[in-house]
């Protein structure tokens, strides 16, 4: 009789992607006995990380960003920079063995589940009997790769398919605009920041250099390339930041009195403030008695904030409260912390308000400026960094029409897939770091212990319509929390609770902590979750 490890080594799972998400999925998979295939596009791993500004460096501190068994080697800087993340993943590939099971510069362009598709979705159970592999005969996964840069591709059939893809690349997310107002009526340059980050160092910096820089965006990405050509061109040419609504972004993660952030929003004493979908009706009550609380530390923390940063002064005060922005994920950290208002302050970056834009010949032309009045902001280079459309990149990796209506949800509900990794109705399929934390690493990693758990047999999933029912009471807690900063699934808020749900399918303990106070007032991290392999 064949052992468990045999079976699963018969067992065909692909996975997409060497990112993060990739990197853990193969990882875990490979311990429990499979022997998974990565198909990774680029040359190396590390997803996103090794297409980025030479200047970005990470937004969490390097002790919550990691993998729960992985730690960061001693003398790394306490917000690494990407070539440091990037070594950290390339090593941690290295050390389980992950990078052996890689096919590099190998894209998937298209994913067609091949036979009992349509019985198994519309059933009551996922795939036929609730388990990963589904009933005999339930079908295969075909991939279409287009290998190096031949035109040719190659067919592959899997029993499993893990998608590993994340939301912040592929397809970015480019702006309406009115007649003649589009990128056209522009003589100068127009790209997206992605295409900015795909380039070579030097190529980006010099493309900015002596030009004047407008950058429309105002998260993360948006303050890290206004702060590189600040330092390229100076006050001979000003960036100009053009922005709808000003995020939080900030330059410390410790406030009043050195008391990390952790502490306030990232314990479960936080999590009881909080109406947590699946909890029931005590914990709302709960967190009904305790919102009084809830809204003092939000406005605590912002007040820091107000007074530590001059965000008043040039009008980037946002309009929304500091827990909003934890539940929404839409929290980042100031590229060389304060320093960059310094920039502000000498005139090298110009920030501008605008409800709208367009284009002329000359530049930008905002509508809804401070003066209430159309002005132009002159411009030889205009970079979007306005995000990605995640789910269009998730739609265009399959061949069924059907797949693709139902895969991403609408544009105003979250991915609709249970426990944020499997669509209750698409079988022998799994999704791993699609939805967003404050520290992804730590989120991804504990979605590849669950989906590698499952298809080790630990579990079975519930039928397709309680899946369902879970999916829209998650995605009803999303909106409710993210209010008009809804964008799509985020955990920010409630990761702990998350994970409560991942540990009670997997049979482990939810409770990870020594001791009562620690357990409610100590902040969770990895590390809290390393023994769960």
């Amino acid at each position: 009789m064949a052992s468990s490890t045999d079976r699963n080594a018969a067992k065909r799972v692909a996975i997409v992607g060497a990112g993060t998400s990739g990197l853990a999925a193969c990882k875990h998979l490979l311990a429990r006995g499979f022997r998974p295939v990565v198909f990774e596009a680029g040359a190396s791993v590390g997803g996103l990380w090794t297409r980025t500004l030479a200047s970005t460096r990470l937004q969490s501190p390097h002790v919550a960003y990691r993998f729960s068994d992985f730690p960061w080697p001693e003398g790394v800087d306490w917000f690494p920079s990407h070539d440091q993340v990037v070594d950290y993943l390339a090593a941690y590939a290295r050390r389980f063995g992950v990078d052996e099971c890689v096919r590099f510069r190998s894209r998937v362009v298209a994913a067609e589940h091949v036979g009992e598709d349509d019985d198994a979705a519309d059933g009551e159970m996922w795939a036929g009997n609730g388990e990963a592999f589904g009933i005999d005969g339930a079908g295969v996964w075909r991939l279409t790769v287009l290998h190096g840069d031949s035109d040719a591709t190659q067919m592959y059939e899997f029993d499993f398919l893990i998608l590993c893809i994340g939301r912040f690349s592929g397809v970015p997310n480019i702006p309406a605009f009115p007649p003649n107002g589009g990128p056209d009526a522009f003589r100068g340059q127009v790209l997206h920041s992605m295409d900015l980050s795909d380039m070579d160092d030097a190529d980006a910096a010099a493309l900015v250099k002596d030009k004047r820089v407008a950058v429309v965006g105002s998260g993360k990405s948006a303050y890290d390339i206004a702060a590189e050509c600040a330092e390229a061109n100076g006050v001979e040419h000003p960036c100009t930041m053009v922005c709808r609504s000003p995020q939080w972004i900030v330059h410390d993660t410790e406030v009043w009195g050195k008391v990390n952030l952790g502490y306030l929003f990232v314990n479960r004493f936080a999590e009881l403030m909080i109406r947590k979908p699946e909890a029931g009706i005590v914990s709302s009550l709960l967190a009904t008695l305790l919102t009084p609380l809830a809204w003092l530390i939000s406005k605590v923390t912002e007040a820091y904030y107000k007074k530590a940063i001059p965000m008043r002064e040039y009008g980037m005060e946002p309009e929304y409260g500091f827990a909003g922005s934890i539940s929404a994920c839409k929290t980042g950290m100031l590229p060389d912390g304060l320093a960059f208002y310094d920039r502000v302050k000498d005139g090298s970056i110009v920030f501008r308000r605008s409800r709208s834009f367009s284009f002329c010949e000359d530049g930008l032309v905002l509508d809804g400026a401070d003066d209430h009045q159309r002005v132009v902001v002159p411009a030889d280079l205009v970079i979007l960094a306005t995000g990605f459309r995640g789910d269009q990149k998730l739609r265009d990796m399959f061949v069924s029409p059907r797949v693709k209506e139902i895969v991403a949800g609408s544009s105003d509900t979250t991915v609709p897939l249970y426990r944020e990794c499997v669509h209750p109705r698409i079988p022998q399929m799994a999704v791993i770091g699609y939805s967003d934390s404050l520290t992804n690493i730590y989120t991804s990693e504990m979605m590849a212990k669950w989906v590698a758990r499952f298809l080790d047999g630990a579990f079975r999933l519930p039928s397709v319509r309680r899946m369902e029912q879970i999916v829209a009471e998650w995605g009803r807690y999303m909106k409710r929390s993210s209010g008009d900063r809804f964008r799509r699934s985020c955990l920010g808020a409630v990761n702990i609770w998350y994970n409560d749900q991942l540990c009670r399918d997997m049979g482990c303990k939810q409770r990870r902590k020594k001791g009562l106070v620690a357990e409610w007032f100590q902040p969770y991290g990895p590390a809290d979750y390393a023994d769960i392999q």
